[in-house]
């Protein structure tokens, strides 16, 4: 199932005009702090298809009725871009469990026409039967993402419910995730732009997240 924020009124807009204008990415810790929002604003959005139950909680004064998560999710994001995101997102899931992968580009020639999917180091818990948040960014050919979500399937088990965030998306991307999640996925996007280049990038998306977020790097 497909949630586009940009199809409704919400902060999620301003945020990602902040993110998108080049003038306010000179500004590094901001940058990372409007990706947290992001991750934040897509929080409480996941917040709402969770199962919660009835409770009571002691106050000064008496008992209170409330309710609470049923359990919390497993977050998970792919280093290193997806970090800033992962940091919003844990301000609204507070409780949870964590999830991380290493995986990079890593190209077949200079000009950066092709390339394939390494993945490093994976650290989870057990995800049978939880709930999983997964976060990266920018979702481009999806081709990354696909191969983690597989990955984590295979070595840390099905999770009763799987919810992609990415502030970006392109069309092959979001196509490319919505066949390879299964039948409980999510995928959630901060708006989708409509071109992918010859090089697998966003067009006009943002620039290299994590180049933004973090520094540049050296491939």
């Amino acid at each position: 199932m497909l949630h586009n924020l940009s199809e409704s009124p919400g902060i999620s807009h301003e945020i990602l005009a902040q993110l998108r204008d080049n003038e306010w990415q000179s500004d590094r810790a901001r940058f990372r702090m409007n990706l947290a929002r992001m991750g934040e604003c897509m929080g409480y959005e996941i917040a709402k298809t969770l199962e919660f139950e009835s409770g009571t909680v002691q106050t000064p004064l008496g008992q209170a009725a409330v309710k609470r998560l049923s359990e919390p999710p497993v977050l998970g994001t792919i280093l290193r871009a997806g970090l800033p995101m992962h940091d919003g997102l844990s301000r609204v899931f507070d409780q949870s469990d964590h999830a991380f992968v290493s995986a990079r580009r890593e190209y077949l020639d200079d000009n950066h026409d092709s390339f394939t999917i390494g993945i490093g180091a994976v650290s989870s818990p057990s995800l049978e039967n939880r709930t999983l948040i997964l976060a990266d960014p920018m979702l481009a050919t999806g081709a990354s993402l696909a191969q983690v979500l597989d990955l984590l399937i295979k070595r840390f088990g099905m999770p009763a419910q799987i919810h992609v965030a990415a502030v970006i998306a392109s069309k092959e991307g979001v196509n490319k995730i919505l066949e390879a999640l299964p039948k409980n996925g999510h995928l959630w996007v901060g708006e989708i732009d409509s071109v992918l280049t010859s090089k697998g990038y966003i067009h006009p998306g943002l620039g290299d997240a994590g180049d933004l977020a973090f520094g540049t790097k050296m491939n």
